[in-house]
């Protein structure tokens, strides 16, 4: 099946057609925009263990790698000395567990333009798989309270397998759970890890401009087109 890649209007790239028989879409700061979910789950597991909150402008640029690495990094960052992060570790993640399965998307709203990309997509016949870091017992409830879990055959999360993204182990089993080869199966994103991955696997990869990014402009990381919304990649005619 054909898209047309509309480039964002900032990027000198032209309008790009390419042949993909699915797409893997990423959640957070994709589809979704998470920080406040975060910024309440976080600032409510540090109050649990007696420490300074962090600010919500902090908390994107630790967003991306998976739970774990959110965690020890916002311990980091809130002045727990790197020794005893390890230390404190499991009781921070059981206190965030429980925080954020309670208010999951309840501070999180859809991007414009990602309904629509979704349904003409679905409407067109081109399978779409959820492919997150997030682990999967909290993207699948985001989903279903975003009312975006019917748009797909399959969701993954960073949990799912052995590695996350950056690695590209994701990616090829996705591609192989839908029965398509890398090169036609466009993985769609916001940061440098959705993009490295995609590299590594053979996907092409297109990148949303308003995502997170670890805080780095998008722009700045090789991809196929930049794009400002889920509208710019659409059916010919």
């Amino acid at each position: 099946m054909q898209l047309e890649i509309c480039p964002a209007a900032n990027t000198a790239t032209q309008t790009i057609r390419l042949e993909v028989n699915a797409l893997l879409i990423d959640l957070d700061g994709t589809m979704v925009n998470t920080l406040g979910d975060f910024a309440q789950a976080l600032n409510r597991m540090l109050a649990d263990l007696q420490l300074p909150a962090i600010e919500a402008s902090a908390i994107g640029q630790l967003v991306g790698k998976g739970t774990e690495h959110l965690l020890r990094s916002v311990l980091t960052h809130v002045g727990v000395p790197p020794a005893q992060v390890a230390a404190l570790y499991p009781q921070a993640w059981q206190c965030y567990e429980g925080h954020y399965l309670a208010l999951n998307g309840q501070y999180a709203d859809i991007y414009p333009g990602v309904l629509a990309g979704l349904q003409a997509w679905q409407a067109a016949g081109l399978p779409l798989v959820c492919l997150t870091n997030k682990p999967l017992a909290f993207a699948r409830p985001l989903l279903a309270a975003k009312g975006l879990e019917g748009f797909f055959t399959q969701v993954y999360g960073g949990d799912s397998f052995e590695r996350k993204k950056p690695d590209p182990l994701p990616l090829r089993k996705a591609c192989e759970a839908v029965g398509t080869a890398p090169a036609r199966t466009l993985m769609l994103g916001d940061s440098s890890n959705d993009a490295q991955a995609a590299r590594a696997a053979g996907c092409p990869v297109v990148l949303l401009t308003y995502g997170y990014n670890h805080g780095e402009p998008i722009q700045a990381v090789p991809a196929l087109a930049h794009i400002d919304s889920f509208e710019q990649l659409h059916l010919p005619g």
